[in-house]
């Protein structure tokens, strides 16, 4: 089988696992930057084109978009997508997980556990925002980013109130969720590949910031799911329309609340936990180009 990991970091961790696990079980792999490809727009002629040459005779893809060019890295999924090769993550479900109002709209929607949200931009009701979300103090984000960037803890009305004026002024889309204190500096990411969850770790800031992420220095502890907890990370899942992604989730007094679904989740959870999660990814994608190329349903 022919497989495209599309990844602008072919010597990260998470790309070379997927090639060796792919090229352990007999398949070609090629890594392709898909920042570098370009794509042709023709009647019935959707191409992409790499290094001058026309990508081609490929089974299945496996898109690893990074957050900071999503549109791009999506437009080229996107392109496979109309060739009808069958893709790991479809484009849409990139675009939606990238937006955390959208997330957040369609999660609460199915039903997942989430903390209280608001989502703004240029209001000046500040202090209706705070009475929403139970007062301070309150977590406020800008509405996309990721690994924790962009993320504040205001503690105290005052704080949050200045911070909301700054967004305010400036006509940034910004998220106020209420603070669970219960799980200050602590969550769970649970990997979850076609339905199932196949490793799982609990995070913990290593000082007082207020973000577990690792990428922000937190610490990663392998951690086994209540059942609860296991069935919340595959419903956000499914409300997503993720195949593959990182569930991140808090415990809270009224069960697990869901803070974010990322569809290229790290594979650092495979150090922490001694689980591979390569090779579920690639017997999915072996899953899928079985199945045989489909009529494109993805939509716009």
């Amino acid at each position: 089988m022919n497989i495209a990991i599309l990844s602008k970091g072919p010597g990260n961790y998470s790309t070379k696992r997927l090639k060796e696990e792919a090229e352990a079980r007999g398949h070609k792999v090629w890594v392709i930057n898909y920042a570098k490809c370009y794509i042709t727009l023709e009647q019935g002629r959707p191409l992409v084109h790499y290094k001058g040459q026309e990508v081609k005779d490929i089974d299945v893809i496996i898109p690893r978009i990074s957050s900071a060019i999503t549109r791009y890295g999506s437009a080229i999924v996107r392109q496979f997508e109309m060739q009808n090769i069958p893709t790991v993550t479809s484009s849409i479900a990139i675009v939606r997980s990238r937006d955390k109002q959208r997330s957040m709209q369609l999660l609460a929607k199915s039903g997942v556990g989430i903390p209280k949200t608001v989502f703004a931009r240029e209001t000046a009701d500040f202090e209706g925002v705070l009475e929403q979300v139970g007062g301070a103090p309150v977590i406020i984000k800008v509405a996309r980013g990721t690994h924790g960037n962009g993320v504040v803890l205001a503690e105290t009305r005052k704080a949050a109130l200045a911070v909301m004026q700054a967004f305010f002024v400036e006509e940034v889309n910004f998220l106020v969720q209420e603070f669970i204190e219960e799980s200050a500096g602590v969550d769970i990411r649970a990997f979850v590949v076609n339905g199932k969850v196949v490793a799982s770790m609990i995070r913990q800031s290593l000082d007082d910031d207020f973000r577990s992420n690792l990428h922000q220095g937190g610490e990663g502890l392998a951690v086994k799911l209540t059942v609860e907890e296991r069935k919340t990370a595959q419903k956000a899942a499914k409300a997503m329309g993720l195949s593959v992604c990182g569930v991140d989730m808090m415990r809270s007094e009224r069960g697990p609340l869901v803070l974010e679904v990322n569809s290229s989740p790290g594979f650092g959870i495979e150090k922490v936990t001694s689980r591979n999660v390569a090779a579920p990814i690639i017997e999915y994608a072996e899953m899928i180009a079985k199945a045989g190329r489909r009529k494109d349903r993805v939509g716009a």
